[in-house]
């Protein structure tokens, strides 16, 4: 059986390595892939919003399953046209990308169906949104509507702040058309938690929790990044506040979506707050985070391609979906300067005996040597009994992997040890 993985990260990577578990899979192909994914798959020189070419190289390679990793390609329309040629994918259609696709359609989603969230306003204009600041609460949030790399989200601690915030996506177009429209909304607080999800429309099996580490530097502080490392489980997702979650947001939203006619069939990401008056929805992704994902993936003991599969032929009821008992750590090495400026073309050097899995992000070969090329370069994961074992793990591995230009942070797990404590 031959797989086509549209995506070239970190995330793509774990995918492609856990689906390479199924002895039935005999071929995956990585479109585009990157220098460290081509150990495990075929890359193939095709952009993953390139939807025409995607649907050409499936049809002439006669591709049997495809998975659409990515959410550009996803709220493109890249499943829609990949089924159109007659090849089953794992991913949500274009209509019900949109709940990542678009931050008003999923605010006004959640209002509508009674999902706890933060309260909010939309505004099509620049010049009503600034009125709007002038009065609104803060700290608070200010979101551009359509898909911005994961940076779309600002939280502005002064007026000031949110001010510039306006004119930086509504007037200067710092995320082109996706700040055509914005959100502002209530400043939630609480501990964080993702949750992924498969679902085919008709059942809902949520994955073990996850805390991300979105700031650059330890302490959580420096810019926003895609996520500089991850923990999972997370401690603060307690079994009553997955029972909640449950029954108030992830029924829910899928109920929902059937309701709107965009039924949801993939990978649902919850991103969650747990606020003084229980949990709410901060945000929805429509596939796989990253670098969630990459410490997800590690845990789950059921084969991979038979839970997407039965996702794809909405019989996800019919399979077992099981987790270990452990924990797992990501730690994310970066270059020097991320997600600011920075220089690649690093060559990476990863011991064979490494106790750790690498997930390749940001690499390319060059004359069979693997060299640094985007922001985000490696995940290093390591699975164990406890969450202590797993952090340790991972660094220790980390110690093990060079390249000049190297940076991560050293506290990844560090809030999640701490709260097991309490």
């Amino acid at each position: 059986m031959k797989l086509m993985v549209i995506g070239g990260g970190g995330r793509e990577h774990a995918i492609i390595r856990k689906l390479r578990e199924n002895p039935e899979i005999t071929h995956i192909y990585a479109l585009p892939g990157n220098g460290g994914i081509a150990a495990d798959a075929e890359c193939i020189p095709v952009g993953a919003r390139d939807i025409d070419g995607i649907v050409a190289f499936a049809q002439d390679n006669w591709i049997d399953f495809a998975v659409v990793a990515p959410d550009d390609p996803l709220v493109l329309g890249a499943v829609d046209a990949l089924e159109k040629v007659g090849i089953p994918c794992f991913g949500p259609r274009a209509s019900a990308a949109i709940i990542e696709g678009s931050k008003v359609f999923s605010k006004n989603l959640m209002k509508k169906y009674g999902i706890p969230t933060a309260e909010y306003e939309v505004f099509d204009n620049a010049e009503a949104a600034l009125e709007y600041i002038e009065s609104a609460p803060i700290p608070t949030v200010i979101k551009a509507d359509g898909l911005a790399l994961g940076k779309g989200v600002i939280i502005a601690t002064t007026r000031d702040e949110a001010r510039e915030a306006v004119k930086s996506i509504m007037e200067d177009k710092v995320f082109g058309a996706s700040g055509n429209s914005i959100v502002i909304e209530e400043f939630l607080e609480g501990p964080e938690v993702s949750v992924l999800s498969f679902t085919d429309g008709k059942t809902m099996i949520p994955m073990v929790s996850s805390m991300d580490h979105k700031r650059a530097l330890d302490g959580d502080c420096g810019l926003n990044t895609g996520g500089m490392g991850t923990v999972a489980p997370n401690p603060y997702y307690t079994a009553d506040v997955a029972a909640e979650c449950m029954e108030k947001i992830f029924l829910p939203t899928m109920e929902a979506m059937n309701s709107e006619g965009r039924t949801f069939k993939g990978c649902l990401y919850f991103g969650l707050m747990i606020t003084k008056d229980g949990p709410k929805v901060i945000e929805y992704n429509c596939r796989f985070g990253d670098p969630e994902t990459q410490v997800v993936l590690p845990l789950l003991e059921s084969d991979l391609f038979t839970v997407m599969k039965a996702v794809s032929e909405e019989r996800l009821g019919e399979v077992e979906v099981k987790f270990s008992s452990g924990a797992a750590c990501c730690v994310v090495m970066a270059s020097n300067g991320y997600p600011a400026k920075y220089d690649t073309g690093f060559e990476i050097k990863i011991p064979a005996d490494i106790d750790a899995e690498v997930f390749v992000a940001g690499a390319k070969l060059s004359e069979e040597r693997l060299l640094t090329s985007g922001g985000r370069v490696l995940g290093v994961v390591k699975t164990a009994d406890t969450l202590a074992e797993a952090v340790d793990g991972a660094y220790r591995a980390v110690d093990k992997v060079g390249f000049d230009n190297a940076f991560c942070r050293r506290d990844i797990g560090a809030r999640a040890l701490a709260a097991l404590k309490n």
